[in-house]
Protein backbone atom coordinates (compact mmCIF):
# COMPACT_ATOMS: atom_id res chain seq x y z
CA UNK A 1 0.00 0.00 0.00
CA UNK A 2 2.75 2.24 0.73
CA UNK A 3 3.97 2.27 -2.97
CA UNK A 4 0.50 3.64 -3.94
CA UNK A 5 0.74 6.58 -1.64
CA UNK A 6 4.43 7.06 -2.33
CA UNK A 7 4.89 6.62 -6.16
CA UNK A 8 1.54 6.12 -7.78
CA UNK A 9 -0.47 8.82 -6.06
CA UNK A 10 1.35 11.61 -6.61
CA UNK A 11 2.07 10.58 -10.34
CA UNK A 12 -1.77 10.43 -10.95
CA UNK A 13 -1.77 13.85 -9.20
CA UNK A 14 0.65 15.21 -11.97
CA UNK A 15 -0.94 13.60 -14.76
CA UNK A 16 -4.66 15.32 -13.34
CA UNK A 17 -3.16 18.45 -12.98
CA UNK A 18 -1.90 18.67 -16.87
CA UNK A 19 -4.20 16.58 -18.27
CA UNK A 20 -6.17 19.22 -20.36
CA UNK A 21 -2.85 20.53 -21.76
CA UNK A 22 -1.64 17.66 -24.61
CA UNK A 23 -5.74 18.03 -25.57
CA UNK A 24 -5.50 21.92 -25.98
CA UNK A 25 -2.61 22.08 -27.76
CA UNK A 26 -4.55 19.21 -30.15
CA UNK A 27 -7.11 21.64 -30.25
CA UNK A 28 -5.19 24.45 -31.44
CA UNK A 29 -3.36 22.23 -34.48
CA UNK A 30 -6.72 20.97 -35.81
CA UNK A 31 -8.66 24.41 -35.39
CA UNK A 32 -6.21 26.75 -35.92
CA UNK A 33 -8.20 29.45 -37.47
CA UNK A 34 -10.59 29.54 -34.28
CA UNK A 35 -7.40 28.95 -31.79
CA UNK A 36 -6.11 32.06 -33.76
CA UNK A 37 -9.20 34.35 -33.82
CA UNK A 38 -9.14 33.92 -29.72
CA UNK A 39 -5.10 34.83 -29.51
CA UNK A 40 -5.80 38.15 -32.26
CA UNK A 41 -9.48 38.62 -29.63
CA UNK A 42 -6.83 39.99 -26.73
CA UNK A 43 -5.13 42.86 -25.82
CA UNK A 44 -1.66 41.94 -26.61
CA UNK A 45 -0.31 42.16 -30.10
CA UNK A 46 0.92 39.48 -32.72
CA UNK A 47 -1.58 36.81 -32.06
CA UNK A 48 0.38 33.61 -34.37
CA UNK A 49 3.37 34.74 -32.21
CA UNK A 50 1.60 34.24 -28.97
CA UNK A 51 -0.10 31.23 -30.41
CA UNK A 52 2.62 29.11 -31.28
CA UNK A 53 4.01 30.32 -28.04
CA UNK A 54 1.34 29.00 -26.11
CA UNK A 55 1.17 25.60 -28.29
CA UNK A 56 5.07 25.03 -27.01
CA UNK A 57 4.16 25.61 -23.45
CA UNK A 58 0.97 23.38 -23.00
CA UNK A 59 3.18 20.18 -25.25
CA UNK A 60 6.43 20.78 -23.56
CA UNK A 61 5.38 21.49 -20.04
CA UNK A 62 2.96 18.57 -18.85
CA UNK A 63 5.42 15.62 -19.77
CA UNK A 64 8.35 17.82 -17.68
CA UNK A 65 5.94 17.36 -14.89
CA UNK A 66 4.82 14.47 -14.63
CA UNK A 67 8.29 12.75 -15.41
CA UNK A 68 9.84 15.43 -13.11
CA UNK A 69 12.39 16.95 -15.31
CA UNK A 70 13.06 20.63 -14.43
CA UNK A 71 9.37 19.79 -12.77
CA UNK A 72 9.47 23.04 -10.72
CA UNK A 73 10.38 25.32 -13.35
CA UNK A 74 7.70 23.60 -16.02
CA UNK A 75 5.03 23.97 -13.39
CA UNK A 76 6.05 27.83 -13.02
CA UNK A 77 5.69 28.21 -16.49
CA UNK A 78 2.46 26.46 -16.79
CA UNK A 79 1.41 28.91 -13.53
CA UNK A 80 2.21 31.36 -15.41
CA UNK A 81 0.69 30.75 -18.63
CA UNK A 82 -2.53 30.13 -16.73
CA UNK A 83 -2.79 33.06 -14.80
CA UNK A 84 -1.91 35.40 -17.90
CA UNK A 85 -4.55 33.56 -20.11
CA UNK A 86 -7.43 33.68 -17.40
CA UNK A 87 -6.95 37.73 -17.08
CA UNK A 88 -6.52 38.39 -20.96
CA UNK A 89 -8.41 35.56 -22.30
CA UNK A 90 -11.71 34.92 -19.91
CA UNK A 91 -12.67 38.51 -18.71
CA UNK A 92 -15.72 37.73 -17.48
CA UNK A 93 -15.80 40.99 -15.69
CA UNK A 94 -16.28 42.90 -18.98
CA UNK A 95 -19.76 40.99 -20.05
CA UNK A 96 -22.91 42.37 -18.73
CA UNK A 97 -24.86 39.94 -16.21
CA UNK A 98 -22.26 37.62 -16.24
CA UNK A 99 -23.61 35.36 -13.79
CA UNK A 100 -26.68 34.61 -16.24
CA UNK A 101 -26.53 31.57 -18.21
CA UNK A 102 -27.50 33.30 -20.96
CA UNK A 103 -25.06 35.81 -21.17
CA UNK A 104 -21.42 35.67 -23.34
CA UNK A 105 -19.60 36.02 -20.33
CA UNK A 106 -21.07 33.31 -18.52
CA UNK A 107 -18.14 30.63 -19.81
CA UNK A 108 -15.78 32.61 -18.93
CA UNK A 109 -16.30 32.95 -15.41
CA UNK A 110 -15.75 28.97 -15.35
CA UNK A 111 -12.49 29.21 -17.65
CA UNK A 112 -11.19 32.17 -15.25
CA UNK A 113 -11.82 29.98 -12.43
CA UNK A 114 -10.44 26.69 -13.56
CA UNK A 115 -7.59 28.41 -14.61
CA UNK A 116 -6.54 29.23 -11.10
CA UNK A 117 -7.72 26.25 -9.72
CA UNK A 118 -5.02 24.67 -12.06
CA UNK A 119 -2.55 27.56 -10.49
CA UNK A 120 -3.04 26.01 -7.16
CA UNK A 121 -2.34 22.39 -8.28
CA UNK A 122 0.68 23.81 -10.20
CA UNK A 123 2.05 25.67 -7.05
CA UNK A 124 2.09 22.25 -5.31
CA UNK A 125 3.93 20.83 -7.72
CA UNK A 126 6.86 24.09 -7.31
CA UNK A 127 6.64 22.97 -3.93
CA UNK A 128 7.09 19.58 -4.13
CA UNK A 129 9.89 20.17 -6.57
CA UNK A 130 11.84 22.23 -4.10
CA UNK A 131 11.88 25.44 -6.71
CA UNK A 132 9.73 27.49 -4.04
CA UNK A 133 12.48 26.93 -1.75
CA UNK A 134 15.36 27.44 -3.90
CA UNK A 135 14.31 30.83 -5.34
CA UNK A 136 13.55 31.59 -1.46
CA UNK A 137 16.74 30.88 -0.95
CA UNK A 138 18.78 32.70 -3.70
CA UNK A 139 16.20 35.48 -3.51
CA UNK A 140 16.98 35.85 0.57
CA UNK A 141 21.48 35.20 -0.66
CA UNK A 142 20.66 38.39 -3.29
CA UNK A 143 19.39 40.37 -0.78
CA UNK A 144 22.36 39.80 1.32
CA UNK A 145 24.80 41.08 -1.10
CA UNK A 146 23.16 43.75 -1.57
CA UNK A 147 22.17 45.29 2.15
CA UNK A 148 24.65 48.09 3.40
CA UNK A 149 26.55 47.02 5.88
CA UNK A 150 25.91 49.61 8.71
CA UNK A 151 28.71 49.77 11.62
CA UNK A 152 28.02 52.53 14.24
CA UNK A 153 31.39 54.67 15.11
CA UNK A 154 32.33 53.80 18.25
CA UNK A 155 31.79 50.30 19.05
CA UNK A 156 34.02 47.62 19.65
CA UNK A 157 36.42 46.73 18.03
CA UNK A 158 37.44 49.95 16.01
Amino acid sequence: MDWLINDALPVLARIFIVWIFPFSFLDKVFNWDNALKQANSGVLPGGPVLLVLAMAVELLTPPMIVFGFYDGIAAFILAGYCAVTAVLYHNFWSYPRFWSPSSEGYPHVWDFFKNFGLVGGLIFVMFASGFIQTVGKDIEDISALTQPKITLAGSAGE
